[in-house]
């Protein structure tokens, strides 16, 4: 794929115009001149007969008493004229050559759609942890897309992983590229670039954005997670910190970890440790453990229920619990389980 440029992109679309704008100048100037030469006896199509036939030099013949003058006339306007062809020509063949016509359809494209999604979560940075985050969201079936600095990165990171999602090309610190990428109706927003310094700005416009917005920020230094919290972030995460757990996880405890991966990468079932809030409005809202066991909802198994106010959790609850508002009941489900329960419970 070309090296794509927007100030290269622009420089290119701006002589094509250009080039298309001398040519309906010389166009209309033959017309006006073949209009005055003809005098009263030349209709205004002789006139675009007259000045089509000479600028695409095919030469049928003149129907238009032209004169000394009018020859001259001719001459000029054929030299100018193949000249603006021979531009226009050139200019056109190298945006399509590079790939530009490409990139506009490409762009078109991904505005229909990012107009479309609705109740969506945006992935900030088309990084390494960015691909898995992908991966996790296309494998269980939500509604994303991704917001890039980088058009090659993504294109590639996408066309690579065999993944179709909208795109929004800019920077995410940005308020207006945000906005593109329609905060105000998205679920979730991921910071997930390389650097916390841009982690630490992306919450801070999101949060300024969206303040009811959860926000999930990628961190590298510990010691920035506090600001991020205080900037907005709903969660941190330290791939280190993780990685770390994960590795000593495979010291002490393997036929766990190898249960967890199992679960997650069998492509046909696609497990997932999933949960449904029990906002304001919920079916479930009011009831007790029992009654939605009783649901008997097809693929899905209870394992624990939060409760917000006491900031805790109670594992395997009892049929008696009842959920209050707030709380969240935590179950294991595919993505048809998932979207079963929160059409029965949400």
């Amino acid at each position: 794929m070309p090296t794509l440029d927007n100030k290269h992109l622009d420089e290119q679309s701006q002589g094509l115009a250009r080039a298309f704008g001398l040519i309906a100048l010389v166009f209309g100037i033959g017309v006006v001149g073949y209009a005055i030469m003809g005098g009263r006896d030349a209709t205004f199509v002789d006139a675009v007969y007259m000045t089509m036939i000479t600028l695409t030099t095919v030469g049928y013949g003149e129907i238009i008493d032209l004169g000394t003058g009018g020859r001259l006339f001719t001459m000029a306007l054929l030299v100018v004229g193949v000249g603006s062809f021979v531009y226009f020509f050139s200019n056109l063949t190298a945006f399509i050559v590079e790939g530009n016509l490409d990139r506009i359809l490409w762009r078109r494209k991904m505005r229909r759609s990012i107009n479309a999604i609705d109740k969506h979560f945006i992935i900030c940075g088309a990084g390494p942890t960015a691909r898995h985050m992908l991966l996790e969201l296309e494998a269980t079936e939500r509604p994303f897309l991704l917001v890039a600095d980088d058009e090659v990165a993504a294109r590639s990171m996408l066309e690579e992983l065999e993944i179709d999602c909208p795109v929004v090309i800019g920077d995410a610190t940005d308020d207006a590229v945000l906005e593109r990428a329609g905060i105000h109706r998205a679920r979730g927003l991921c910071a997930a670039e390389a650097g916390d310094k841009d982690n630490l700005l992306i919450t801070v416009t999101a949060h300024m954005l969206h303040s009811s917005l959860r926000i999930v920020a990628h961190c590298t230094d510990l010691r920035v997670a506090q600001k991020l919290r205080r900037a907005g972030a709903d969660a941190v995460v330290s791939p280190n910190m993780i990685g770390g757990l994960r590795l000593v996880s495979e010291l002490i405890r393997p036929d766990a970890v190898s249960f967890l991966d199992t679960m997650l990468r069998d492509k046909d079932k696609r497990l997932r440790v999933e949960e449904v809030p029990m906002v304001e409005g919920a079916k479930a809202l009011g009831r007790s453990i029992g009654e939605l066991r009783r649901d008997d909802l097809e693929g899905v198994l209870i394992v624990a229920v939060r409760d917000a106010q006491a900031d805790s959790w109670t594992f395997h609850p009892h049929d008696d619990l009842r959920l209050e508002a707030g709380s969240s009941v935590v179950f294991m489900g595919g993505p048809e389980a998932r979207r079963l329960a929160e059409q029965t419970w949400g």
